[in-house]
């Protein structure tokens, strides 16, 4: 089992960038896919990106490619998602995921419902 805590919300003006965290707690980290997922109020989850086990693979939204990267130190049992060129439509809760997989699975899972463990999440707010 794994416990995520995410952190680095926070309102910043449209153009801007934010560097979120998120911590897992236990000693496998490297064994999970981890995702980053975020909801804006009165809409769905939706898939933000995710990253493989190694971080060897990486996977984004058409809506975060080519602004967000997601990054992992499993060393440090965090992973991080780097926000650039932020817009107002970014204005969301983000949280992370976490989703067990075999050594030899390199998948990156993009649906909510394939991932077993959730943070609580942390606000970004963007204003215009």
């Amino acid at each position: 089992q794994v416990q995520l805590v995410e952190s680095g919300g926070g309102l910043v003006q449209a153009g801007g960038s934010l560097r979120l965290s998120c911590a897992a707690s236990g000693r496998t980290f490297s064994s999970y896919a981890m995702g980053w997922f975020r909801q804006a109020p009165g809409k769905e989850r939706e898939f933000v990106g995710a990253i493989s086990r190694s971080g060897g693979n990486t996977y984004y939204a058409d809506s975060a490619r080519a602004r967000f990267t997601i990054s992992r130190d499993n060393a440090k049992n965090t992973m991080y998602l780097q926000m650039n060129s932020l817009k107002p439509e970014d204005t969301a809760v983000y949280y992370c995921a976490a989703r067990f997989l075999p050594p030899s699975d390199t998948n990156v899972p993009v649906v909510p419902k394939h991932y077993n463990y959730w943070g609580r999440g942390t606000q970004v707010t963007v204003s215009s």
